[in-house]
């Protein structure tokens, strides 16, 4: 990796951690925000809660659809494999990364869906918050 690589990263990372919580609030307003899949390492993945399910299964996509969700997640893939790969990143910064580029992959699925589908997406994902919600609500509280 070259010097010019590592501001740009740097760069990136803070703009996920400091943009993705206010992209989250914002998407959270809009009823039926697509919410991301989470990317994260085996110990932060012990530390959160389990990953949701894909909100796009079940789907049936045109050849064309098919075609456009495969080029993003191979570019998404990419992107992710060399943030995995970077050593001068610390495990938190890594799962802040690849987090938001599972964002940036659903939000572009999600903008090549029909309306039709993206109205089911939707459905998807508010059920889904709202059983988290209920779950949530049924635990004490940590102390």
């Amino acid at each position: 990796m070259s010097k010019m690589q590592i501001p740009a990263i740097a760069a990136i990372a803070a703009f996920m951690l400091f943009c993705s919580p206010a992209l989250v609030r914002a998407d959270s307003a809009r009823p039926g925000a697509v919410q991301a899949r989470a990317a994260l390492s085996p110990s932060a993945q012990q530390a959160k809660a389990p990953l949701p399910t894909d909100d796009f299964a079940g789907l049936s996509f045109s050849d064309g659809q098919k075609a456009e969700i495969d080029k993003i997640r191979r570019e998404t893939e990419s992107k992710k494999s060399i943030i995995a790969q970077d050593d001068k990143l610390t495990p938190d910064q890594k799962d802040a990364m690849l987090l938001g580029y599972t964002r940036l992959e659903n939000g572009q699925i999600f903008k090549v869906l029909t309306p039709e589908q993206q109205k089911e997406v939707r459905q998807k994902v508010l059920a889904r918050r709202a059983a988290n919600q209920s779950v949530q609500q049924k635990q004490p509280p940590r102390h």
